[in-house]
């Protein structure tokens, strides 16, 4: 079983940014697809980002491109999650999940997959003045 452990997340003021961490605990390069989902009071789960398990393919829901920014770091096993221009409507418990290469490659309808088995604690993020 991958362990996931999401960090980096607290109360910035509008315009702001956080960074946030999801350490694995094992090697996840080219074994791992990690997703990034949100999920605000009172709203369903949302798909923010997904990274596949090379680095290579990268997809953002529209509502954060140009603001945030996947990136991954193999040699600790930490995929990140860099939010910059935060929006009040960016508020909510941020998790990442992780699936495992066989089953889950490409980053194939990533944002609408509800099997991913490998799950964070979340982080909340709140974005206010």
């Amino acid at each position: 079983q991958l362990h996931l452990v999401e960090s980096g997340g607290g109360l910035v003021q509008p315009g702001g940014s956080l960074r946030l961490s999801c350490a694995a605990s094992r090697w996840i390069l080219n074994a791992y697809e990690i997703v990034w989902f949100r999920q605000a009071p009172g709203k369903e789960r949302e798909g923010v980002s997904c990274i596949d398990s090379t680095g290579d393919k990268i997809y953002y829901v529209d509502s954060v491109k140009g603001r945030f920014t996947v990136s991954r770091d193999d040699a600790k096993n930490t995929v990140f999650l860099q939010m910059n221009i935060l929006k009040p409507e960016d508020t909510a418990v941020y998790y990442c999940a992780a699936g495992r290469v066989a089953k889950f490659r490409g980053c194939s309808a990533w944002s609408h997959r509800k099997d991913y088995p490998n799950w964070g604690q979340g982080t909340q993020v709140t974005v206010s003045s």
